[in-house]
């Protein structure tokens, strides 16, 4: 069984987020949906809401289970007998920035594979970062996250 983490802090997810688990969801038989946890990264939503937000959003994906983790994800790859890390990716700037972390991950675990996805055209702009900003702005978020998490903020 091909298995693959899809990891992030998902604070919030967004509809990039949403898009790169569903094309990984077709790539492999099972996506862990990774939510980590940094703490030197204050969070804006409580790990429980964010970890809540993502299980509402993957609820109808049966080959889609979402975890958290407090370890390197190297780590978490190996303690899981995962071999592939799905990453998306935006811009040059996101790809050269995976690519090191890529490199390091396969130099700790040689047979850990990174899978870029590149991003749909219309995900580029979105981010957790600008979607949090929106928020504390009052601004609509419905057009940049999955519908199922907007009864949830």
């Amino acid at each position: 069984m091909k298995q693959a983490i899809f990891p992030g802090s998902f604070d919030p997810i967004t509809l990039g987020h949403f898009d790169i688990v569903q094309r990984s969801a077709l790539l492999f038989d099972k996506i862990f949906v990774a939510m980590g946890v940094n703490s030197s990264k204050p969070r804006f939503f409580p790990l429980e809401k964010s970890f809540e937000m993502i299980e509402a959003t993957f609820r109808n994906f049966p080959n889609v289970e979402v975890i958290s983790y407090n370890e390197l994800t190297v780590d978490l790859c190996r303690k899981m007998n995962v071999k592939y890390i799905v990453r998306g990716i935006r811009n040059v700037s996101d790809f050269e920035y995976e690519r090191s972390l890529a490199d390091m991950n396969k130099s700790m675990y040689p047979e850990l594979e990174t899978v870029f996805l590149d991003s749909r055209m219309k995900y580029l702009p979105i981010s957790s970062t600008i979607v949090r900003d929106l928020i504390r702005n009052g601004a609509d978020i419905s057009p940049f996250v999955p519908k199922e998490i907007l009864a949830l903020i």
